[in-house]
C-alpha cells in the first residue's frame, strides 16, 4: 500500500476497501469485553484483533495509527491526546535521566519549553542551538549526548533544515533525531525516509484539517513505536476515539487541502514580498529565501504559511492584525480557513529579546495560516489591511 500515491493513501489508509461500513466506525467504549481466558491469554500474547482498555489501543485509533504510519510510509503510528502529548512522550521514550538532548532554536513555543522547562527538571540536560549548527554536531555532541529535536519548516520564521544532513550528523554520534513534520505534513515531505527516527505531528493542524479537534501522532520503527506506547498507557495521554473519527475523516482530503493550501501561499508570498511596508517575507517557495534550495529538493511543494516582518515593529503587525475583514485572527493552522496570528502574541509569548532572537522571530512578525479560500480574496483582505499600518 505504501507504494501508491500519497492521495490513495489518505483516502484509503493502509487498506484496500473491505465489506462492511465503508467509514471507519467510532468505537466509543473505554473498556473491551473477552469471552474467555482463553481469548484473554491471545490478546497478553498480541493478538491485534483484540482490545482491552481504550488507553492501551481502540479499534477506531489503530485504524488512525494504520493510515497515518502509511502516509509517513513508517512501520507503526500512535496518536495522542495533542501535539504536545506526543512532543513529550516522543522525547521521553528516547532519553532518560543523566542524557542529554539537542534542540533546535526555533521550534514550537510548547516544545521550546517542554526542552528548556520541563526536561532539566527530570534531570535531562539540554542545549538550544541555532538551527544551522545542527547539521555539524561533531564539536557539540558530548558522551551524555542522545537525541536530538528538529522541526522544518520551523515554526514561525520558516527555516528549512536539510534534515538528511542533520539526520547523518547525528546517525554518526549514535543520537536518535525526532522531527516535527506538523508544517510540511506528510504530503509534501516525508523525514523518514531522510534519516529521521522518529515523526512527530500535531494532528489539530493540517491532517484534521478542520479545527474542530486537538490531537497529536508519532510514527517511526515498531520498536520506537512499542516504546513510545509503553510509556503512553503510563502518562496517559490517549486519544479520544470521536477525535479519531474526525481526523480520519479529514485526512482524506489532505493531500487536496495541503496543494491548494500551497497554492495560496505562493501567491500572497509573491504579492508581499515586494510591498513598501513590510520589511521581508518568509517563504521557502520565494528563490529570495536563503532555504528554497533545500526545500525543493526534500519537499514537493512548500507549505501553506507565509510569515512576514513589518517594518513598523510590532506596532505596525498589530495595526494590520487589527485591519484584517476575512482573515481570522486566530491561532493554529492547517485548517481550510486562513487563520493569522502574532509570533509574540502566541507561540512565543513570553520570550525575551534574546530567546526571539535566538529562535529567529523578529518582534513585527506577522505569520498567516493559509486557507483553501480564493487567493483573490486573501490578497485584496492583506492590501486593506496594510493600508492601516
Amino acid at each position: 500500500m505504501s507504494k501508491r500515491g500519497i492521495g490513495t493513501r489518505a483516502v484509503h489508509g493502509a487498506k484496500d476497501p473491505r465489506p462492511g461500513p465503508l467509514t471507519v466506525p467510532i468505537v466509543q467504549s473505554s473498556t473491551f469485553v473477552f469471552g474467555s481466558s482463553a481469548e484473554m491469554q491471545r490478546y497478553l500474547e498480541g493478538d491485534e484483533q483484540l482490545y482491552l482498555y481504550t488507553r492501551y489501543e481502540n479499534p477506531t485509533l489503530r485504524e488512525l495509527e494504520q493510515t497515518l504510519a502509511a502516509l509517513e510510509e513508517g512501520e507503526a503510528g500512535l496518536v495522542l491526546s495533542s501535539g504536545m502529548a506526543a512532543a513529550t512522550t516522543g522525547l521521553l521514550s528516547l532519553v532518560k535521566a543523566g542524557d542529554e538532548v539537542l534542540a533546535s532554536a526555533s521550534l514550537y513555543g510548547g516544545t521550546t519549553r517542554l526542552v528548556r522547562e520541563v526536561l532539566p527538571s527530570l534531570g535531562v540536560a539540554t542545549r538550544i542551538l541555532p538551527p544551522a549548527e545542527l547539521a555539524r554536531l561533531g564539536a557539540l555532541v558530548g558522551p551524555r549526548t542522545k537525541a536530538v529535536v528538529v522541526e522544518s519548516p520551523t515554526n514561525p520564521s520558516l527555516d528549512v533544515l536539510d534534515l538528511a544532513a542533520v539526520a547523518a550528523a547525528a546517525h554518526d554520534h549514535g543520537l536518535a533525531v525526532m522531527a516535527d513534520n506538523t508544517f510540511a505534513t506528510p504530503v509534501l515531505q516525508r523525514p523518514l525516509g531522510l534519516g529521521v527516527d522518529l515523526v512527530m505531528h500535531s494532528l489539530t493542524k493540517a491532517l484534521g484539517g478542520h479545527s474542530d479537534i486537538i490531537g497529536g501522532a508519532l510514527v517511526g520503527s515498531r520498536e520506537r513505536i512499542d516504546k513510545a506506547r509503553s510509556l503512553l498507557k503510563v502518562l496517559g495521554g490517549c486519544l479520544d476515539p470521536h477525535s479519531a473519527f474526525l481526523a480520519l475523516r479529514g485526512l482524506k482530503t489532505l493531500h487536496l487541502r495541503v496543494h491548494r493550501q500551497c497554492e495560496n501561499a505562493l501567491a500572497l508570498a509573491c504579492h508581499l514580498e515586494c510591498h513598501p511596508k513590510i520589511a521581508r517575507v518568509l517563504y521557502p517557495g520565494l528563490r529570495s529565501h536563503p532555504g528554497h534550495d533545500v526545500a525543493r529538493l526534500q519537499m514537493s511543494g512548500f507549505g501553506g504559511v507565509v510569515a512576514f516582518v513589518l517594518k513598523g515593529g510590532l506596532a505596525a503587525a498589530e495595526r494590520f492584525y487589527d485591519g484584517l475583514g476575512l482573515m481570522a485572527r486566530a491561532a493554529s493552522l492547517g485548517g481550510v480557513e486562513t487563520l493569522v496570528s502574532l509570533p509574540v502574541h502566541t507561540s512565543h509569548h513570553g520570550y525575551t529579546d534574546e530567546q526571539l532572537k535566538a529562535a529567529g522571530v523578529d518582534p513585527g512578525t506577522v505569520r498567516v495560516a493559509l486557507g483553501v479560500e480564493d487567493a483573490p480574496d486573501l490578497i485584496e483582505d492583506a492590501s486593506r489591511a496594510l493600508e492601516a499600518v
